[in-house]
């Protein structure tokens, strides 16, 4: 008999499922943000969709969450954003106005929307 190549036969399904958990976060401005100025929004100091008070923002998970800013309604640029995870005094939303876009006026919304997702695999084996 002449030499042979033996190997397994194995067939395999895989099943990925992706669940977004989508959080947000509100804040409306005290006072009037300038060009070129910096809104620096303390954790604590957002409400959460339930109208209760923000204790901490949460970590974004690599590779699996991201962070949009909307400033009176309107989605921004992820340029002008910095997202710092934490809790009071640690965690924040630093907003930087670019020059010649105009200020952000007192008694404005903005919107921390966090979006992390929690994905699932499983494997089944057949011959």
């Amino acid at each position: 008999m002449a030499l042979q190549l033996i190997k397994l036969f194995v067939a395999a399904t895989t099943t990925t499922e992706v669940a977004p958990n989508d959080t947000r976060f509100f804040y409306i401005t005290t006072a009037e943000t300038a060009e070129g100025a910096t809104l620096t929004i303390d954790a604590a100091s957002f409400f959460q969709d339930d109208g209760s008070q923000a204790t901490e923002l949460p970590a974004l998970a690599t590779n699996n969450s991201y962070f949009n800013v909307y400033v009176n309604g309107v989605l921004q640029m992820e340029g002008i954003s910095t997202y710092t995870p934490g809790a009071t005094g640690v965690g924040s939303l630093a907003i930087t106005v670019p020059t010649g876009s105009g200020s952000i006026p007192a008694n404005t919304p903005i919107v921390l929307e966090i979006v992390q997702f929690a994905p699932t695999s499983s494997t089944t084996v057949t011959t």
